[in-house]
């Protein structure tokens, strides 16, 4: 045994969900109600979060100001929650690491493993093919 304490999936989602910031990009988050986006972004306002959307219209959601990529955000950003497909989520998750994110969030059916790979690697915390809004309410 190396002594080395092993995180969990289940410890890397409670950090973020908990320790990681308050601050979430919600990348593909529009205006668009029948969205999964839409509804998991007032979950995360419900629990405190102050939501970005991200989103090449820029839209204003949730009483939030838009932006059209990550680097358009003039504030820092805690955690890149991920509304892409799978095959555009790795460039989210480099962009993520590029603007200085603690953690990146791939949704349901958001799968990488080389992304995910190279977001670890980074030093960010990550979760692949989870929600936020499924989660959240199993930490109480």
């Amino acid at each position: 045994m190396s002594g080395e304490t092993t995180t969990t999936e289940a410890d890397t989602v409670r950090k973020i969900l908990t320790d990681s910031g308050d601050t979430w990009a919600v990348v593909g988050l529009s205006s668009n109600q029948a969205r999964a986006a839409y509804g998991v972004a007032a979950v995360l306002q419900r629990h405190g979060k102050r939501i970005v959307p991200v989103h090449p219209k820029a839209e204003t959601v949730h009483g939030e100001r838009g932006y059209a990529t990550l680097a358009d955000i003039p504030f820092p950003v805690d955690v890149v929650d991920v509304f892409v497909n799978s095959e555009h989520a790795g460039q989210i998750a480099d962009e993520a690491v590029a603007v200085g994110a603690k953690a990146v969030w791939f949704q349901l059916g958001v799968i990488d493993e080389a992304a995910y790979a190279r977001t670890r690697g980074a030093g960010l915390d990550m979760v692949m093919d989870r929600c936020p809004a499924i989660e959240l309410p199993r930490l109480s």
